[in-house]
């Protein structure tokens, strides 16, 4: 692959996080791709803005556009994941490539529960509390070089109720009849809750494949970023030209 023939790739942030989230993957990718994070609706440095799923869609496409190479591989962690099925169905002429990560799991039925009740519970809790509470979390769990970027992005707390409540009970497997593009489904081997309907997103799109990261779990791209990295880049190799 030529430079010029590059695919660029969009990251695609996880509940709370931000862009920070994939600071381990675009310092290794850049070299070889066109690269960009985006702050999706009330995160990051768009943390006044009021979360909606179009306005989100709207935020990745313009930074496929801003990368100026047209079609771009969209890679979404867990709410990333559900946001970028949506883009695929609102913007397709923008997508190359998709790699859905911990979001191959329904969105719909009874196992939702327990997230909709921690989006009841979390407005109620001070958000400077929940954040010590993740910093120590994150600084215990992962090298620092991996998860510095995230703690100093902040979190979005104040989104998740409204981010969570447009995504629950609104995808499921039928909705990868929206992408029109290949599509990598990218999870941690011991995430099973966001991997648990992998199969089924895989039997309802022609070109689907399974990949698991062995020992990760849900945040996979932080419990083995060169293994999660390797894959994104091994997929966008294997990516059609456009046209």
């Amino acid at each position: 692959m030529t430079a010029a023939d590059a695919v660029p790739i969009v990251f695609v942030h996880g509940t709370r996080f931000s862009a920070g989230q994939w600071s381990v993957q675009l310092a290794a990718l850049r070299d070889e791709f066109p690269v960009a994070a985006v702050d999706l609706p009330g995160h990051g440095e768009r943390s006044a803005q009021p979360w909606s799923l179009r306005s989100a869609t709207e935020i990745i496409a313009s930074a496929v556009d801003s990368l100026g190479r047209g079609p771009a591989l969209v890679v979404g962690h867990s709410l990333g994941g559900y946001t970028s099925l949506e883009f695929a169905r609102r913007h397709p002429e923008h997508l190359r490539g998709l790699v859905l990560a911990g979001a191959s799991a329904s969105t719909r039925g009874l196992w939702t529960a327990p997230y909709r009740g921690v989006a009841r519970l979390v407005p109620h809790i001070p958000e400077d509390r929940l954040a010590r509470w993740n910093d120590r979390l994150l600084r215990r769990l992962y090298p620092s070089e991996v998860v510095e970027a995230t703690i100093r992005s902040g979190y979005a707390f104040h989104t998740l109720p409204a981010a969570w409540g447009e995504v629950l009970g609104h995808f499921d497997a039928g909705a990868m009849r929206w992408v029109k593009a290949p599509v990598l489904i990218l999870n941690g081997e011991k995430d099973p809750v966001f991997r648990a309907g992998e199969a089924d997103f895989a039997r309802a799109h022609p070109h689907a494949r399974i990949e698991l990261i062995p020992g990760a779990r849900h945040l996979a791209n932080f419990d083995a970023p060169g293994a999660f990295t390797y894959a994104v880049r091994r997929f966008a190799r294997q990516l059609p030209a456009v046209g």
